[in-house]
């Protein structure tokens, strides 16, 4: 019996090890860019789009989220122009460009052509080799879970064509 209660401590032990080490199962999509500084510009603009509680609902969402480094190498000053307050309406319709309904994993991504933006426009979706983009945009991370869906990396801004 005593055995018995060793395995399964082990097995307990074992499995909140796996779900401590998630990171980021526990929180949304926002809280998750929040604690990752590579996503501050991307968590900027989601605030002053007043976008963070649609994203921090129950609704599962799949984001690609574009980089620091991907916002930096906007034109000069696109991002602080989207940011002032008379532009957010462009700014929710870019980041809303960015949002697919629905917690879709790479394993599935890569079977899609197209996707319906929360924005109202597809993605073009494509694989080549073991690179995934996504309107020619590389994804360069994928699957990070969150308690409403998942983010996949992205190394650009994904840019509506209305």
């Amino acid at each position: 019996m005593k055995t018995a209660g060793i395995i399964v401590l082990a097995l307990v032990v074992n499995i909140a090890a796996v779900y401590a080490g998630c990171g980021t199962c526990d929180k949304s999509v926002v809280a998750a860019a929040k604690h990752n500084k590579d996503f501050s510009t991307l968590v900027a603009a989601i605030e002053a789009a007043g976008l963070a509680d649609a994203l921090d609902g129950a609704t599962q969402v799949t984001v690609f989220a574009p980089t620091n480094e991907a916002f930096a190498n906007l034109k000069p000053g696109t991002v602080d122009y989207l940011l002032k307050p008379e532009n957010k309406k462009k700014l929710q319709d870019i980041l809303k460009y960015h949002v697919v309904e629905g917690k879709v994993k790479a394993k599935d991504v890569v079977n899609l052509k197209k996707a319906k933006t929360l924005e109202g426009e597809d993605l073009n979706i494509s694989v080549d080799g073991s690179k995934v983009k996504i309107n020619g945009i590389e994804v360069v991370k994928t699957d990070i879970p969150c308690k409403n869906g998942v983010i996949h990396v992205i190394d650009g801004v994904l840019i509506p064509k209305s």
